[in-house]
């Protein structure tokens, strides 16, 4: 998509500021969370509900964004993407839809989030090695709109993305 507007950059998921997860749902995320292929009636059984409930529930929790897409479970390294960087990114805000449109073309982008602060885009990247994270660099920089990047190679991760603990000690259960 190629636009001017901001605000049409790029499709935005967004969950509404209090959207009505209940206890019903909070429980199945933890079941879900602990057991991924766990089948919609063993869900049911360990939440203590039926499987219709259960299965309604889920799909509420799927259509209203709640969940994210399998993808974000597969680890890049296993694809051969050993070396992670983050991007920090300057662009001409007139031009952000076009950038965004441009990032989403390179494939070893698996990830941008709009920022305020220093820098207007916190880009990820996934490399091969040092030649490669040096071509994409390259790449984003290239792209029309970019004023200028900072690349931050990822060292070591030191805790994993997590979310099981706020649903243990969501009030709703």
């Amino acid at each position: 998509m190629t636009t001017s507007d901001p605000d049409d950059a790029a499709e935005v998921r967004t969950v509404p500021v209090g959207a009505a997860v209940d206890g019903v749902d909070v429980r199945l995320l933890l079941a879900l969370s602990e057991d991924p292929r766990g089948t919609t009636i063993a869900l049911a059984e360990k939440v203590g509900v039926s499987r219709n409930t259960a299965q309604a529930h889920l799909n509420k929790l799927d259509r209203s964004g709640a969940m994210l897409p399998f993808e974000r479970r597969i680890d890049p390294v296993a694809l051969g993407y050993p070396l992670r960087a983050f991007v920090m990114t300057n662009v001409k805000q007139r031009r952000l839809g076009d950038v965004a449109a441009a990032l989403a073309d390179i494939d070893e982008v698996i990830e941008v989030v709009g920022l305020s602060g220093g820098a207007d885009l916190l880009i990820q990247v996934v490399a091969r090695d040092g030649d490669d994270l040096y071509r994409i660099a390259g790449r984003i920089l290239d792209i029309k709109g970019v004023k200028r990047t900072s690349t931050s190679l990822v060292m070591r991760e030191l805790l994993d993305h997590r979310i099981n603990q706020l649903l243990r000690t969501d009030n709703r259960r």
